[in-house]
């Protein structure tokens, strides 16, 4: 067995750990295997980062034979339990790196486990915002290209199995260096992309609405529209701007604020009463009424309300939304799936309402595909 360590002096995570985490109780880890199955192929590289004396530093465990990775497995559980380590930071790792790791451990019948760990993974954190940021794969290879991370390694993970079974059968500076690198890599990744976790923030609300007011536009026929627009202060930075745009909704973010603009439907909408069955429907009146109101209406003037005419209507300014969020829930039609909510005086100065609807609003434009 052979273990590699390396300071990190130039390195600073530029996003806040301490959102998530205690620093000092953190350890990335990534592990470099020979195969996709336990049972089937080797361990021969465990690498972590931690933060140490006001810097990250790494620490790698390599198996220079086949023999070695019950040692290194050991190894990697010894100086996790000495530095009192209490949160696993991994890419991907709930679906390979951990469950790989625990079948080793089971395999070899040692007294250790993960479970004592707290785990976030990067990957999964990421995954929700492919569509915002536009990203047409979820590799970290293919995040660090988006944040413009550069690699010293060339070596994909693939290309490094051979390399290993070659070091097994004849060792070689080369193998040795190349295949730590690779791992190294994979380390050093996961720090610089931290940031893509404000972007996680924005989506889940980490922010402030700072400013709301309602403007006019001109439409592609000329027509003058409403909308309102919500300007909103980032707890986090985000490292690069982006914009997305769905159901006439729009989003710009850049450094620390981000605009949200969503459109202001001035129109006549129905409100659709729950239990139908209580109500009659008075069709001059083009409404429905409880019948403990409506029975002093003419019989010939009602009927009995079904679920699409048990409604009131009211013409006022609204707001789109996807779920219910905000109460009334109005609509155009009953069988319409479009909802919407009134923009009522009350709410204009309702800020920590607008923090939600911004984040309803935001997590639409997310998951729209």
């Amino acid at each position: 067995m052979k273990t590699a360590e390396q300071t990190l002096e130039e390195y600073k995570a530029a996003y806040d750990l301490s959102y998530i985490a205690d620093v000092s109780k953190v350890l990335f880890i990534d592990i470099e295997t020979t195969g996709f199955t336990a049972r089937s192929s080797s361990l021969y590289l465990i690498g972590c980062a931690y933060f140490s004396e006001g810097c990250w530093r790494t620490k790698q465990w390599f198996s220079e034979t086949y023999e070695d990775e019950r040692y290194i497995i050991e190894a990697f559980f010894d100086f996790a339990k000495r530095g009192e380590y209490t949160t696993l930071i991994h890419f991907n790792g709930n679906q390979f790196d951990l469950p790989y790791l625990t079948q080793k451990i089971e395999s070899y019948e040692l007294d250790l486990s993960l479970s004592n760990f707290e785990g976030i993974d990067l990957y999964k954190r990421i995954s929700p915002l492919k569509h915002l940021l536009g990203l047409t794969s979820l590799k970290q290879k293919s995040v660090e290209k988006f944040l413009d991370i550069e690699r010293a390694d060339v070596f994909s993970g693939g290309d490094l199995i051979g390399i290993y079974h070659d070091y097994v059968k004849n060792p070689s500076e080369f193998a040795c260096n190349s295949l730590l690198l690779h791992n190294e890599d994979d380390i050093k990744g996961m720090i610089r992309i931290l940031p893509m976790l404000s972007y996680c923030d924005l989506v889940s609300g980490r922010f402030r609405v700072s400013k709301v007011h309602a403007d006019t536009y001109k439409d592609y026929n000329g027509q003058t529209q409403s909308e309102i627009i919500m300007s909103i202060a980032l707890d986090q930075p985000i490292p690069k701007s982006v914009a997305a745009f769905a159901h006439s909704c729009y989003i710009k973010a850049e450094g620390n604020e981000a605009t949200v603009k969503v459109p202001i439907y001035n129109e006549e909408m129905k409100y659709f009463y729950a239990g139908y069955q209580d109500y009659y429907y008075l069709p001059e009146e083009d409404t429905a009424l409880h019948k403990s109101v409506a029975t002093f209406v003419d019989k010939d003037h009602r009927t009995q309300a079904t679920a699409a005419t048990c409604y009131t209507r009211k013409v006022s300014s609204y707001l789109p939304q996807w779920d219910s969020v905000f109460e009334p829930l109005f609509r155009r039609e009953y069988k319409s799936t479009d909802q919407f909510f009134e923009l009522t005086d009350d709410l204009k100065r309702d800020r920590n309402a607008f923090n939600k609807y911004a984040c309803h609003v935001i997590q639409m434009l997310a998951s729209t595909y």
